[in-house]
């Protein structure tokens, strides 16, 4: 078996500060979403998967791995999404095993409403806190995990 690489000191506070960032950013933009129009940072994440498509509509397969959901969370989040009225689910015609989520007018309602404030918000928590050089490098960053990440997928 290989032999553990440890973090040095600057990886190590590179890394802790990135999980403390991620989950004070998490905590805020779903506090805010949440106090502001009523919705978690989860809905908006599912209506935004909705909105940012030319039709309204998404297998629930693709969206599961858009989000890299669990199938439960994503059934049962679902499920009180479409109780909401937010969403509906849609049984596939040439797939009778499939099924499709659905934006409703009062889900597109409930994001068109959310969108402003949240962006207000993403942009004042951080895109004002960095200059042009650090969004690049950010921009990079999360390019290459991505890329990281896929390769071993």
């Amino acid at each position: 078996m290989p032999e553990t690489r440890w973090l040095d000191d600057r990886e190590r506070h590179a890394w802790r500060g990135y999980l403390a960032m991620h989950a004070q950013l998490v905590a805020h933009l779903h506090r805010q979403l949440q106090h502001e129009s009523g919705l978690s940072l989860a809905d908006f994440d599912v209506l935004v998967q909705l909105t940012d498509r030319p039709e309204p509509r998404i297998r629930i397969g693709e969206l599961r791995q858009a989000l890299q959901w669990e199938k439960s969370r994503l059934s049962h989040h679902l499920g009180r999404m479409q109780r909401r009225g937010l969403v509906l689910r849609e049984d596939c015609p040439d797939d009778a095993r499939g099924a499709y989520i659905v934006l409703t007018d009062q889900g597109r309602a409930a994001i068109e409403q959310a969108a402003p404030s949240h962006v207000d918000t993403v942009r004042e928590l951080v895109f004002d806190a960095l200059t042009d050089d650090q969004v690049n490098a950010l921009a990079t960053i999360a390019d290459r995990i991505l890329e990281k990440l896929n390769e071993t997928a």
